[in-house]
């Protein structure tokens, strides 16, 4: 005997029960949230005009002080001036005889048009609410509501409206004002005087109007941004190709006599017979030397040629590195001597590079520019920073080595490394014939880092 699963029939949910929404529901539901997030939420919210740009072309033909204290005004004036025109269509059209209720009719059409000016979108609704009472005091010749007041209004309303806020904004009004007139006539009009056609096909005209000219104002401004932003690109192309063209140079000037300067270093010992060891020492000196720089070299335009080099993960030299660097100058016949002053601690990397590299540009000057003299490198630790002095003595006279003509880039830079850190530099001749460099780079204490 075969035994018959029975079939389940999914129920169908019903419209209302959290089932998936047709795409009409879907369509009116967005419309509705888009109606009243435009036309009702915030709608009285404080949004003043701002001042009118003056770099228009005819603004920059006026003179400044009129630019700066009367141009910028310009849509204020001319948005109370109609207003005003608007009050005074009111005050003609309103009962003879009646001055209080024209003087009324007045303030409720230019109410409104002022309030453009600080509250958009309520003016807006002011503008709706104002029609009908205005009818109260006018004098007929229109039909109910929309007097020639109210008209006037309402068109400047929308339009400014239009203009401060998007088209979608602009549409929303055209509609609600549409289904208002209508309305109203239907219930208490009369058939005969409809003024809500009019007023609807002079507003379209005006609303379409604006909302050309804020999709050109939007394509504008787009346009611009996409300009702004190829030009940059374009000066970011153009500056990583000039720092291309500056590494290539380097390269092939500097590295190539680096290179050759290494490799006959090291061939120099085997062209001599039995070179004896100070100038076999004398040629490693110059070639390690030579091979430190090419590798200083390709670091350098690593960062030169790609704006997004990744530098090595090398150390920074630092001044526990100072050691090292006095030796190499005392191997190239340079005498120094190092002094220490102050409790010896950690300092900022910053600091610390910029320190060694300041030493070693002073003591590479002293090599070049006075050749024989002897150096003294004193470091002071103190409370609010570092004090570096490097002074060297006047060179022998007669010298072997004549002194190197430079100029002054490593002074510079000194003082570059020096003003990066806050600090203070003070570079001269000193009284006995010889040269003298002193620095402080302040350091923030821990406290003050707090602060």
């Amino acid at each position: 005997m075969t035994e018959t699963t029975p079939t389940q029939t999914q129920p169908t949910p019903a419209p209302g029960a959290g089932g998936p929404r047709s795409a009409e529901f879907r369509l009116a539901a967005d419309a509705l949230r888009g109606l009243r997030q435009d036309l009702f939420h915030d709608a009285f919210a404080y949004r003043p005009l701002p001042p009118m740009a003056v770099d228009g072309p005819l603004t920059r033909r006026l003179p400044a002080r009129i630019r700066r204290e009367y141009a910028v005004w310009t849509p204020h004036a001319l948005v109370v001036a109609v207003g005003l025109l608007g009050a005074a269509v009111a005050m003609v059209s309103a009962d003879v005889g009646n001055g209080l209720g024209a003087l009324l009719g007045a303030v409720l059409t230019l109410g409104p048009v002022l309030l453009t000016l600080l509250r958009p979108v309520g003016a807006f609704w002011c503008s709706l609410a104002a029609a009908p009472v205005s009818d109260l005091f006018a004098s007929g010749g229109g039909g109910w509501p929309w007097q020639p007041g109210s008209i006037v209004c309402h068109l400047v309303v929308l339009t400014v409206v239009a203009l401060r806020t998007r088209p979608r904004t602009a549409a929303w009004m055209w509609l609600v004002t549409a289904v208002y007139g209508f309305g109203v006539e239907a219930l208490f009009g009369s058939p005969y005087t409809s003024a809500t056609g009019p007023l609807l096909v002079v507003s379209a005209l005006v609303l379409l109007a604006v909302a050309v000219l804020q999709v050109r104002r939007q394509a504008v401004r787009e346009v611009t941004a996409q300009q702004t932003v190829t030009e940059h690109e374009r000066s970011r192309r153009t500056l990583l190709e000039e720092r291309t063209t500056i590494a290539r140079e380097l390269h092939d000037v500097v590295a190539h006599h680096m290179s050759v300067v290494a490799i006959q270093a090291e061939a120099a010992p085997y062209r001599v017979e039995n070179p004896p060891p100070e100038l076999e020492k004398a040629f490693a000196t110059i070639r390690e030397n030579a091979v430190a720089a090419l590798a200083e070299l390709r670091r350098v335009l690593g960062v030169v040629r790609a704006e997004d080099y990744q530098a090595p993960d090398a150390p920074q030299p630092t001044l526990a590195d100072l050691d090292a660097l006095l030796a190499n100058v005392r191997e190239a016949g340079l005498g120094v001597e190092k002094a220490v002053t102050g409790a010896v601690r950690e300092l900022p990397q910053g600091v610390e590079l910029s320190a060694y590299r300041i030493v070693q540009e002073a003591l590479s000057n002293v090599l070049r520019h006075a050749p024989g003299a002897g150096a003294r490198v004193e470091i002071g630790y103190v409370l609010g920073g570092l004090g570096l002095r490097v002074v060297n003595g006047p060179p022998p006279e007669p010298s072997l080595v004549k002194p190197s003509p430079g100029a002054g880039h490593g002074v510079t830079g000194m003082r570059e490394r020096v003003s990066m850190l806050d600090g203070e530099m003070t570079a001269g001749p000193s009284d006995d014939g010889g040269y003298e460099v002193t620095v402080f780079l302040p350091v923030a204490q821990a406290g003050e880092d707090g602060a």
